[in-house]
């Protein structure tokens, strides 16, 4: 169990040294074993892999993960870069090889034109348990049931008019934190802007899930304790990723699934209260558009034949996506904005010359006309996107993309980060240029899937369903931290001295915690 744990806490490096040392010999007695029974199939699947362009270096056991630096996204675009040919590139990290896509046109190829053959997703132990079998949207393979999921979540929960709907409970939870921004700038108190923001998008995504019920008594204690769990668990070392045979013999597979399995008990004890919660008050609620995501899928259960861990697996979907990508993003838009005092004076000029004189706070109805506002955030979705990569797709059916024959079964990784980066597409790349959006080739490039050098939400079937709510949110958010304060750097401190050190998991974030200090503005 250590070991287990152990793996989990270190980086990818550390971990591929970790795995050479004490499971080397275990896995060349699997890998062998597995070579002898080799079926003729597996041999023509190699024969087919073998002729994609990969790197070389390969180790036995490993392959190419000692390749492999602590930010993957950056170390598979170098590699690629030098070693792919057409945006493809094979590797073999441990036991399973995997195409990784670097270039727009391979990944339009990828999720645009054959789209439904790599519509899947791979199956894990650790989230088939987080997810109650996979009867979420998010990891599950592609079936009858991922569709009816999905439809659920796009037409029922996550539509344009629900999305409207929960538009006060938005303006509500910004005021909260404006509220106690304005205490610490009567105290001209440094504030922790990373937790705030974490906090704001914990509650706000707990509204919309739960209504009420995770911010009384202290429940939301709880619920972010999950999520930082779940985050640690999906987002850390796996060694199924990597060794999956290995991983599923008995002793194993038992310590892999250890942690998973406690996790999982903690959210069955949250959610089953909350689920409980839910069915007492029914009687009492009537169907509109106000309910939560809670009500309207205990609402469906008999239409789509749900039990309860399918409401259970969606919410964790729910809760996970939501929180991730909001408060994120809105932390590295405050990085960029006080690091370019410029880009920031322009948009608060935008932002107050259009919000009414007077206003407390800005509203969602006041956001449409602020073109500079939506660029900002356009540029910090292309620049630090939540997901170096794209959960991992998998090829349903033997398929050719550009000339190269993909099996079924490889797994496939589309590398967003390279994507946002490529100079083919972007002028100066690495950045933090608004403007881009506003003039120029990149005018009109938008993050909804269709333009390929920037999908922050993904494209096709396993796009993000919570693109519009993610996007209302940063806007709202955005906005009245720019107009309510001024922001500077806390006493001593300089922008040069801001650690933009990325580090990687189930989202990207920054090493160290931002704070600054906010200044009650006059205009």
């Amino acid at each position: 169990m250590e070991l287990i744990l152990q793996l989990e806490a270190k980086t990818a490096a550390q971990a591929v040294v970790t795995i050479f040392f004490f499971l080397l010999p275990l896995a060349l007695l699997f890998h062998f074993a597995r070579a002898a029974i080799s079926s003729r199939d597996s041999k023509t699947r190699e024969l087919i892999l073998s002729k994609l362009p990969s790197p070389p270096f390969k180790l036995p056991v490993i392959g190419h993960m000692h390749l492999i630096g602590p930010l993957p996204y950056v170390s598979l675009r170098d590699l690629a870069a030098k070693h792919g040919r057409d945006g493809l590139m094979l590797v073999r990290l441990g036991s399973v090889p995997t195409l990784v896509v670097s270039s727009p046109r391979a990944a339009e190829a990828v999720l645009r034109t054959h789209d439904l053959a790599f519509a899947s997703r791979p199956r894990s132990m650790v989230t088939d348990i987080i997810m109650y079998g996979a009867l979420d949207s998010c990891f599950a393979p592609y079936s009858d049931h991922f569709r009816s999921v999905k439809k659920v979540v796009t037409v029922h929960l996550l539509n344009s008019k629900r999305v409207q709907a929960y538009r006060h409970v938005r303006e509500e939870e910004v005021r909260l934190v404006m509220a106690r921004l304005r205490g610490a700038a009567a105290a001209a108190a440094a504030v922790d802007v990373s937790q705030t923001l974490q906090f704001f998008a914990n509650d706000l995504i707990c509204r919309a899930v739960s209504g009420k019920f995770l911010c009384e008594q202290g429940r939301n204690k709880v619920f972010r304790d999950l999520m930082e769990a779940n985050s640690n668990l999906l987002g850390g070392f796996n060694l199924e990723a990597y060794f999956p045979g290995l991983a599923r013999m008995p002793l194993i597979s038992k310590l892999i699934c250890a942690r998973a399995i406690r996790i999982r008990r903690r959210w069955d004890q949250l959610l089953d209260m909350l689920i409980d919660d839910h069915v007492a008050s029914a009687r009492d609620r009537a169907k509109n558009d106000d309910n939560d995501f809670i009500h309207v899928l205990l609402s469906l259960q008999d239409e789509y034949g749900f039990t309860r861990d399918h409401i259970k697996a969606i919410s964790i979907d729910m809760f996970e996506a939501g929180t991730d990508t909001s408060h994120l993003v809105l932390e590295y838009a405050m990085v960029e904005l006080i690091r370019k005092p410029h880009i920031l004076t322009k948009l608060q000029d935008e932002v107050r010359r259009i919000t009414p004189k007077g206003q407390y706070m800005v509203t969602e109805d006041d956001i449409a006309g602020m073109v500079y506002l939506k660029a900002v955030i356009k540029e910090t979705l292309r620049l630090h996107a939540p997901g170096g990569f794209t959960i991992p797709h998998l090829a349903r059916e033997d398929c050719n993309v550009d000339g190269y024959m993909i099996p079924t079964g490889t797994r496939v990784l589309i590398n967003l980060w390279a994507l946002s980066r490529d100079a083919n597409y972007w002028d100066k790349p690495d950045e933090f240029l608004p403007e881009r959006f506003m003039d120029g080739s990149n005018k009109n490039t938008d993050f909804k899937g269709q333009d390929f050098q920037f999908l922050p939400f993904g494209s096709g079937r396993r796009m993000c369903p919570g693109i519009h709510s993610g996007k209302v949110t940063l806007e709202i958010m955005l906005a009245n931290l720019v107009y309510c304060f001024n922001w500077k750097l806390p006493s001593g401190m300089k922008k040069e001295d801001i650690d933009m050190t990325d580090v990687f998991g189930l989202a990207i974030h920054r090493k160290e915690k931002l704070f600054l200090v906010p200044q009650i503005a006059n205009y």
